[in-house]
């Protein structure tokens, strides 16, 4: 099986509930398991309105049968399903599931990058995934 990087992140609500609740989510996923989650942070908001609070930001790595755009198909239904709305850009969220890595892969589409366009800018997830490599 495909070996996969995700960022995840919450700053809105019960943060660290909702990291939990995505990713016992992202483990349920057909043909997907975790393997090894980083140490969850708590980081200053990067970009986006000001004001808004803190995050909890980790890394994850699993293990998928799903295809990327698949992958990202089914992260974008947890980020729903846990209250995401679209609002500003990089404004304050329930849940935040980005694809880091999809084991060596580079693709460059409509909806999706990878590596994932602005991971080696920031530290709260470049930290996280460096914890796991």
């Amino acid at each position: 099986m495909p070996v996969c990087f995700l960022g995840i992140g919450s700053n809105l609500g019960n943060r660290r509930g909702n990291i939990r609740v995505a990713l016992k989510k992202i483990a349920g996923l057909k043909g997907t398991k975790l393997i090894k989650l980083s140490r969850v942070r708590e980081t200053k908001p990067v970009g986006g309105p000001k004001g808004q609070g803190k995050f909890l930001n980790a890394a994850l790595k699993i293990k998928t049968r799903l295809l990327p755009l698949s992958l990202l198909k089914e992260l974008k239904k947890i980020e729903k399903q846990l209250g995401r709305k679209k609002t500003v850009r990089w404004g304050p969220r329930t849940i935040d599931l980005d694809i880091l890595l999809y084991e060596d892969k580079i693709i460059q589409a409509e909806k999706l990058t990878i590596p994932h366009p602005r991971l080696m800018e920031r530290d709260f997830v470049l930290k996280p995934l460096l914890e796991l490599l």
